[in-house]
């Protein structure tokens, strides 16, 4: 994962997680570890961040734990090269992450990509709480169609549409937003796309959604992901 870097992984897996854990930018990072006689580059250090979140991330998707069976999903607006784009998530009752998507539409077609996303992973929903939007309903009621005319009517998805239930998935988009308006907006789609899935594995980790037999901290799961 780190063949060719200049930095020893330590280092690097240090700045990155200072800035997915954090409300700190690139430059007071930079400046912490010129404290410690370290001269990274802010730019550097947002390299690092675009490169191994997405890594690390996938590398914690096989450690995660089943999720609950009833699910509460949102999307909100986020800013990527001057324009908002759509970033989907959900979590389970318990407040634990189960997936997320950004995408450049909000509609039908991009919450199916969404649930199909997350199914994909931790299977069927017995329950979905969805906010007024139209276009998460259509889109579970053509999943649930689906379900029914291949005869698994017993899967079918129990589908409420209340929004004060929601409340704890809205709660979860301050620390994207605060990351996004730290930036002034991402500037690239893989920018963006590679943060947010930083952001939502340091998450994951604090919310003890990784196996974890041998009782070890966060920053210990978070560097353990390279093992």
């Amino acid at each position: 994962m780190f063949k060719g870097c200049q930095f020893p992984s330590a280092i690097i897996l240090l700045a990155v997680r200072y800035y997915l854990a954090y409300k700190l930018s690139y430059r007071e990072i930079e400046e912490i570890l010129a404290e410690r006689g370290l001269s990274i580059d802010h730019s550097t250090l947002n390299r690092w961040v675009i490169k191994f979140s997405p890594l690390l991330a996938c590398r914690a998707r096989q450690k995660k734990k089943p999720v609950a069976s009833s699910w509460r999903m949102d999307e909100t607006y986020i800013k990527v090269k001057g324009q908002w784009l759509y970033y989907y998530r959900a979590v389970d009752n318990r407040g634990q992450v189960i997936d997320f998507l950004l995408s450049p539409r909000r509609d039908e077609t991009a919450a199916r990509a969404f649930f199909n996303k997350a199914f994909e992973q931790h299977g069927l929903p017995k329950k979905v709480v969805i906010d007024k939007s139209g276009a998460n309903a259509l889109a579970l009621h053509h999943l649930n169609v689906q379900l029914w005319l291949s005869g698994r009517m017993l899967e079918l998805i129990e589908v409420l549409q209340v929004k004060y239930l929601n409340n704890m998935v809205e709660q979860g988009h301050r620390k994207v937003k605060g990351k996004m308006h730290q930036c002034l907006g991402w500037k690239s789609d893989e920018g963006a796309s590679n943060t947010l899935a930083g952001i939502e594995l340091w998450t994951m980790i604090k919310n003890e959604q990784l196996d974890n037999p041998n009782g070890l901290s966060s920053w210990e799961q978070f560097y353990g992901l390279v093992a």
